[in-house]
C-alpha cells in the first residue's frame, strides 16, 4: 500500500468537502485586492487563480517588507543613537 493511500485513511475524518474547499476559496478571493472587486454573481473566479493571485500577492507582499526594512536601516543609520535605540524598542514592543 503507497504512503499516500495509508495517509489518505489516516486522516480520512479530517478530510475538507468540496464545499467547505470551496467557502474557503472564496474566504481567500476576497483578501485578496485584484479579485476583491472582480467578483461578481456571474462569474467565479476559478479556484486555481485564486491560488495563483494569493501566491503572487504572498511575494509582492515579502517585497514590500523587505523594501521597508532597507528603507528603515537606513534612517536608523542616519538617526543619532538614543533615536535609534527609541526607535528599535518600539518595534520590538510585543
Amino acid at each position: 500500500m503507497s504512503s499516500r493511500r495509508s495517509r489518505s485513511r489516516q486522516s480520512g475524518s479530517s478530510r475538507i468537502s468540496e464545499d467547505q474547499l470551496l467557502d474557503l476559496v472564496t474566504k481567500l478571493q476576497q483578501l485578496l485586492p485584484e479579485l476583491r472587486n472582480s467578483r461578481r454573481a456571474d462569474k467565479q473566479v476559478p479556484a486555481a487563480k485564486v491560488l495563483q493571485e494569493t501566491c503572487n500577492y504572498i511575494r509582492s507582499l515579502h517585497r514590500e517588507v523587505d523594501d521597508l526594512s532597507e528603507r528603515l536601516s537606513g534612517l536608523l543609520e542616519t538617526t543619532d543613537s538614543a533615536q535609534a535605540a527609541l526607535i528599535r524598542s518600539l518595534l520590538n514592543y510585543n
